[in-house]
């Protein structure tokens, strides 16, 4: 058999029979690792360590859990192992439901129990987990034509599969088999079960708390936060997406194939409508002047603080709406983090001694001059702005740090109402792959970038790491001092979204060190039947980024 020439990272050229594994090289040149191989990289595709390797000057590099792409491949390995066991014992035909996560952690339920999960199934669930790690089974690929996969998946009652699977192109999938359960999913697995031995289950409410090793702490375990009212808005979004019979990328496609979108757009934005609503009228009745609005990065806050103006005057206030952003310091003198670059994501790139002055004058009743930021010159500029709070006048502030005590510490606490905002991801691909919050606004984000500030898709993609990193810094702590919560997440946004971004994520080359997570999310995205930007409202939260906002 001919011999190839493989260039493996951190190892260096190796000689080896062609058609060897990955799998094979990993055992043989990464077994001194300190954390197990999980996948690998070949020419910036991702593949599970079955693949073979066939050709001369291919370049290997192996990942573990301490890539971001490992961290999904054990998230993944373990919640099959989670669904392998929880089938086992009650029945392969059960429905297991992967619901949402929460700081990494995912809330799983088993919605056929009519009284939920008990401590001691959920110990079963558990102790089936354990032996199954020690037996260190294989995880193996099988490809299998589409008839035989929609058999398959019907045998073991795994419904979600057969209705995503029709929507797909391909004549032949892949599913992995662990023993006698074989299961589809978004993305490759690991090798074996023996490698799967981090986790914990935690009893919550009707279901559990899938735990993992958390890795902005050194990839131990951390104490699990109490349910709050962030679990409460996860909820009530699952219950109504269930309702609408849409809580599946498969189950939305087939609402689009017999309703079409009309019905789903106006439900959605109806949804989002009515909570405004509700907020304005309890900002109304507690008389609150000020109203901050803080979220992470291509949330909707500002589409979201010019729709809440509309219903606060509906309700007889006069708003004004202000951006955070306008208080920036000039560009040469903010911040830079520890690569050299500006760090417009920390607190301390807000002049926060100016809006806390500005504040505190136009809560005593004094005339105050808005500055606004030319991101153009990257300077703070005063045109004339004046604003002066006078009798129903309610002032509303929005921005990433918009609920940061640095910002508001000054203003008495009766006189401000916080509310935090995300995306918080309504439908996931099906029962066992969800959609991460993160990736609903990074696609946003993408759009927008390229639409509004002509940036590539390759530059959003380079600084999405950062955004993310501050906002677990500096945003998602204040979310536990807001009054209230507004999920701003669409369950038909995907669809649209999807015409934007698959051109773009489509012109990275594999030369580009941004391919191999363009290509997860065009993998990602190929889930989506699309749906055209014309028939979405023009108050949208969704035209913030595609364009064609009243606002």
């Amino acid at each position: 058999m001919e011999k190839i020439k493989i260039n493996i990272v951190g190892v260096g050229e190796v000689e080896a029979l062609s058609g060897v594994t990955l799998l094979e090289l990993s055992e043989k040149y990464a077994a001194g690792r300190s954390r197990p191989v999980l996948l690998a990289k070949v020419g910036g595709e991702l593949y599970d360590l079955s693949r073979q390797v066939h050709f001369d000057n291919t370049r290997v590099e192996f990942l573990d859990i301490t890539d971001p792409q490992g961290y999904r491949v054990y998230q993944r390995g373990v919640s099959f192992l989670m669904i392998y066991a929880a089938k086992t014992v009650f029945g392969k035909k059960a429905r297991v439901v992967i619901s949402h996560s929460i700081n990494k952690n995912y809330y799983c339920e088993l919605p056929e129990l009519e009284d939920g999960i008990s401590a001691e199934q959920l110990a079963e669930i558990e102790n089936i987990m354990r032996e199954t790690c020690e037996k260190d089974l294989a995880i193996e690929k099988h490809t299998m034509p589409k008839e035989h996969a929609n058999r398959m998946c019907e045998e073991t009652g795994l419904y979600d599969k057969i209705s995503l699977l029709k929507y797909r192109h391909n004549k032949t999938f892949s599913f992995y088999k662990l023993d006698w359960f074989y299961n589809y999913f978004y993305g490759e697995m690991p090798p074996r079960t023996g490698c799967l031995c981090q986790f914990k289950l935690v009893k919550r409410k009707r279901g559990f708390m899938l735990q993992f090793l958390d890795a902005a702490q050194n990839y131990e375990f951390v104490e699990l936060a109490p349910e709050n009212r962030l679990s409460e808005v996860f909820a009530e979004s699952n219950t109504w997406m269930r309702i609408m019979k849409a809580d599946t990328v498969g189950a939305l496609n087939d609402k689009l194939c017999c309703q079409g979108n009309g019905e789903i757009i106006r439900v959605a934005e109806a949804l989002h409508e009515k909570k405004i609503v509700a907020l304005a009228d309890q900002i109304m009745q507690e008389a609150r002047p000020i109203v901050l609005i803080a979220g992470p990065s291509s949330s909707g806050k500002t589409t979201f603080a010019s729709r809440l103006a509309v219903q606060l005057r509906v309700n007889g206030a006069i708003p004004h709406v202000i951006s955070l952003d306008n208080y920036y310091f000039n560009r040469e003198d903010c911040p830079k983090d520890e690569f050299g670059n500006y760090d417009f994501e920390t607190i301390d790139a807000i002049d926060t001694a100016q809006i806390t002055e500005d504040l505190k004058n136009l809560i005593n009743g004094e005339c105050v001059e808005i500055p606004h930021f030319n991101f153009y010159t990257g300077r703070r500029e005063y045109k004339g702005n004046f604003l002066k709070l006078v009798k129903n006048n309610v002032l509303i502030l929005e921005g990433i740090h918009g609920l940061n005590e640095k910002i508001s510490g000054d203003v008495p606490r009766t006189d401000k109402f916080k509310i935090f905002i995300s995306a918080l991801t309504q439908i996931n691909i099906d029962d066992h792959n969800r959609i991460p919050t993160t990736d609903a606004r990074f696609v946003r984000r993408m759009v927008r970038d390229f639409l509004f500030r002509g940036a590539p898709a390759a530059t959003t993609i380079d600084m999405w790491p950062r955004v993310l990193h501050g906002e677990i810094k500096y945003i998602l702590p204040c979310q536990d001092h807001a009054d209230a919560f507004f999920n701003s997440a669409l369950v038909y946004e995907m669809s649209v979204l999807k015409q934007y971004a698959e051109p773009l994520l489509f012109g990275i080359t594999p030369d580009d060190p941004q391919y191999t997570e363009a290509r997860r999310l065009i993998k990602f995205l190929s889930s989506f039947l699309g749906v055209p930007s014309e028939t979405i409202p023009p108050n949208s939260i969704l035209r913030e980024f595609v364009g064609g906002s009243c606002f």
